[in-house]
């Protein structure tokens, strides 16, 4: 365990948290708990009144969470996607804080026989829950030509998707795709090595991962439930690591601040009462901290606040 937390860091730990604005007394919860780096944060932050609640996807780190956390009586923990945190009865009182760090693990991506990585021969897997859903072996054995091109193109704008999947179509036959230096290689092959110090597999490890973990569906579906879940002046903390996500989460902050949506082929889009505010802008991790955590370089954390009832008064008879 000691290990795991040293290999372990959490990215853009202070400010995240800072995020929050954390009240002793308050009532939070970590949707994607990971190894614990910011659950901890929080939680040296509670008195005994304080509450935290803790959620993950995948067995190991509810398996890390227990081991840790499940004698302290102001946590309470479930092994479950965030997305599904309104049903949890835990958060029916309400939240004055919700964290999402999205995206794959750092201990996912070291562990290399979850298959989340192309640098280590592993079996071809990437789902977050392993006890359910289908593994990206799967997902390719069955798929046709045009499924996996829209796919790799949709969820990692890989502009050789149509290519590669015919490939993986035409090769399957002989030989099923089910090791990550399988994958690796036939994708080499085909791109070839055109980008200095990124490997031609990256974008498509990246659209199979999402694809079998509906990352995009779980968050989009957990931003709901958060903004259903926070208390007035509740706050939303969410890292992003690629474009798709930031790009949703940034649109529902926007969507929900009540401001009124302008195109350029249309009238604009009447606004909806507004419901929360962005806090500051978006934020990136510093030099020193992508030197010391290179997978940090990439995150992009947005904090919003969920409205009081007074606020939205206000706001209507502006």
């Amino acid at each position: 365990m000691a290990e795991q937390q040293l290999r372990h860091i959490p990215v853009m730990l202070d400010e995240a948290v800072e995020g929050l604005s954390v009240q002793s007394g308050g009532r939070y919860l970590d949707g994607t708990f990971g190894r614990g780096g910011h659950a901890r944060a929080v939680l040296s932050r509670l008195d005994t009144s304080g509450r935290l609640l803790l959620m993950d996807r995948d067995p190991q780190a509810i398996a890390a969470a227990q081991a840790e956390f499940a004698v302290d009586p102001r946590v309470s923990i479930r092994h479950a996607n965030f997305s599904t945190m309104a049903e949890w009865d835990e958060t029916a009182a309400g939240l004055d804080g919700i964290l999402l760090d999205l995206g794959v693990s750092s201990p996912q991506l070291d562990e290399a026989e979850r298959g989340f990585s192309f640098m280590t021969d592993a079996p071809l897997d990437m789902r977050m829950d392993t006890t359910q859903g289908e593994s990206v072996a799967d997902f390719l054995a069955s798929a046709t030509d045009r499924e996996i091109a829209d796919v790799l193109w949709t969820f990692g704008e890989e502009r050789h998707s149509r290519r590669i999947a015919r490939a993986i179509v035409e090769d399957r036959d002989a030989k099923p795709f089910t090791r990550t230096s399988q994958l690796a290689s036939l994708i080499e092959r085909i791109v070839g090595r055109r980008e200095p110090g990124k490997h031609p597999a990256t974008r498509s490890f990246q659209a199979l991962r999402i694809h079998v973990n509906g990352e995009l569906d779980s968050l989009q579906q957990g931003l709901n439930a958060a903004l259903e879940r926070l208390r007035p002046g509740g706050r939303l903390s969410v890292i992003s690591f690629h474009s798709l996500e930031d790009r949703a989460v940034k649109m529902f902050i926007r969507d929900q601040s009540g401001r009124v949506q302008n195109s350029r082929r249309g009238p604009p889009v009447a606004a909806a009462a507004a419901r929360l505010v962005a806090i500051g802008k978006a934020q990136f991790p510093s030099n020193a901290e992508i030197a010391v955590n290179p997978r940090s370089r990439s995150a992009v954390l947005r904090v919003a606040e969920k409205l009081s009832e007074q606020k939205l008064s206000v706001e209507g008879h502006a």
